[in-house]
């Protein structure tokens, strides 16, 4: 009986190993080319979206203010009256807690006075007078916490969902899911305070890995637009004709790589940059503000900090009115040599820091709200009030001032379909969340539902991954989304 060669015997679909060696270099050479594709953006996994929210949206844009530093919530906002009463006691639990800088002492009270505001009867610092005005119509979410406890990873987290850099921000998020309302303006815009830009810089405004088109633009009322204005020395007519030109050499090159995102968005930007040569000097110019909106919001006040900050809200007001859809408002900045001077980051001066502070943010930012509520905006517009984490009830040991704490926090909301009240509490003291609590995830989630976006569909392919502002994570805090 004649016996076949025992590769004979195997399965038509088997290969030997000479056949298969022959085509894995076919296969490899394929995995190379698809991977160099996909790195100069020629493959074009990512359809853009619509523009159209997934269901009825309670908002049409947002005004996100950030207050880098890290607020104190029992010196602001949450009343804690064990505290006041314990002060000088060690933290039941925590005598040893060594957090951010080191040791902590004892229980410190806040040094100012809580007094019940609105119909509500909402306690709030003695601090913020004008802002206390608005406790009727704000959702205080009093139970926040953050995954890191140092400023720069918790501010890109806030502002991103994520601690590592590289990451696209909440604003451009929201522009790749709903443009622009207005072509001649960017969808995002991005308003440093006037001391400097905030910790981690860039990276809260980043795009990210989305296309470059919808990160941040940063300018502020006291440093425009930079590269806006056509130089002196060319004609209106050269500069046109220029534009023309460079349009069609762009274009053709676009039909040859059409999945490169990178060269869309610098055509995007040369030209919003020419349409904005028109449009921006007017929305920015605040000199066409009454007197009466002026004094509303502190613009001219004798406080240059304050005055710089009122000036930048009511840009901020400005360009919302005009169709930009996010725009995130900084009042203060990256920390310096002395804790709490050009931030909220009140390590060893607690008192002196934030009587500095807060009246830089409370007439402005009420006044913000009330310019908004007059005009109709805040009907259909959602303003945020974000800060990176919190600080402890103790005091830092050797010091008046309070460490770093991502234990529990407060932000809140204000505006189209917001139910105001309180969600959340930390402890008897404001160590913890310990009702509710919530995270960063659930707070991105909870502002892209408002916007009629579900968080869990906003996604964009990167790396293998269907990425999400939310990561795999998060739910919309119901309690304080209007029913």
């Amino acid at each position: 009986m004649k016996v076949s060669h025992p590769a004979m015997l195997l399965p038509p679909h088997w290969l030997n190993r000479r056949e298969f060696l022959g085509q894995i270099g076919e296969g490899l050479t394929g995995i190379a080319l698809t991977v160099l594709l996909n790195e100069q953006g020629l493959l074009a996994q990512n359809l853009q979206p619509s523009g159209q929210p997934h269901f009825a949206p309670r908002a049409k844009r947002v005004i996100q203010i950030f207050c880098p530093g890290a607020v104190s919530a029992m010196d602001t906002f949450e009343y804690k009256p064990e505290l006041q009463k314990r002060s000088g006691e060690p933290l039941p639990g925590g005598e040893n807690l060594v957090s951010f800088q080191g040791a902590n002492g004892n229980l410190m009270k806040s040094p100012w006075e809580f007094r019940r505001c609105g119909q509500s009867g909402k306690w709030v610092s003695t601090l913020l007078p004008h802002l206390s005005g608005w406790v009727d119509d704000i959702a205080f979410i009093h139970s926040m916490t953050a995954k890191s406890n140092t400023h720069g990873p918790a501010c890109v987290q806030m502002n991103t969902g994520f601690v590592n850099e590289g990451f696209p921000s909440m604003g451009a998020w929201i522009s790749y899911a709903l443009g622009t309302e207005n072509q001649d303006l960017p969808a995002f815009v991005a308003i440093p305070d006037v001391r400097g830009i905030p910790p981690s810089g860039p990276a809260n405004w980043t795009s990210g890995f989305l296309p470059a088109a919808r990160q941040g633009t940063p300018f502020n009322a006291a440093e425009p637009i930079q590269n806006l204005q056509r130089p002196p020395e060319i004609s209106a007519q050269a500069d046109d004709e220029t534009r023309k030109f460079l349009r069609l050499l762009n274009q053709a090159h676009q039909e040859e790589h059409p999945g490169n995102s990178d060269l869309a968005a610098r055509v995007a930007a040369y030209e919003l940059a020419a349409r904005m040569q028109l449009s921006a000097p007017e929305a920015t110019d605040l000199s066409q503000e009454s007197k009466a909106t002026r004094q509303l919001y502190g613009a001219d006040d004798p406080n240059p900090l304050l005055a710089a900050y009122a000036r930048n809200c009511l840009l901020a007001r400005r360009l919302i009115e005009r169709g930009v859809r996010f725009v995130q408002l900084f009042c203060g900045s990256r920390s310096s040599g002395v804790d709490g001077l050009l931030n909220w980051d009140a390590h060893k001066t607690l008192k002196q820091d934030y009587e500095r502070h807060c009246p830089i943010l409370d007439k402005p930012t009420a006044g913000l709200l009330q310019d908004l509520k007059s005009r109709g905006l805040l009907k259909d517009t959602l303003v945020l009030w974000t800060t990176e984490f919190g600080r402890m009830p103790t005091h830092q040991a050797g010091t008046l001032g309070r460490d770093h704490n991502p234990d529990g926090f407060t932000v809140w909301m204000l505006g189209a379909g917001i139910q105001p009240g309180s969600f959340g509490a930390t402890d008897e003291f404001g160590r913890k969340a310990v009702q509710d609590a919530s995270t960063i995830y659930d707070f991105h989630a909870t502002v892209l539902h408002l916007l009629g976006l579900d968080h869990e569909k906003l996604t964009y392919y990167h790396n293998g991954i269907k990425r999400r502002l939310t990561d795999v994570h998060g739910h919309v805090i119901k309690e304080v989304v209007r029913s």
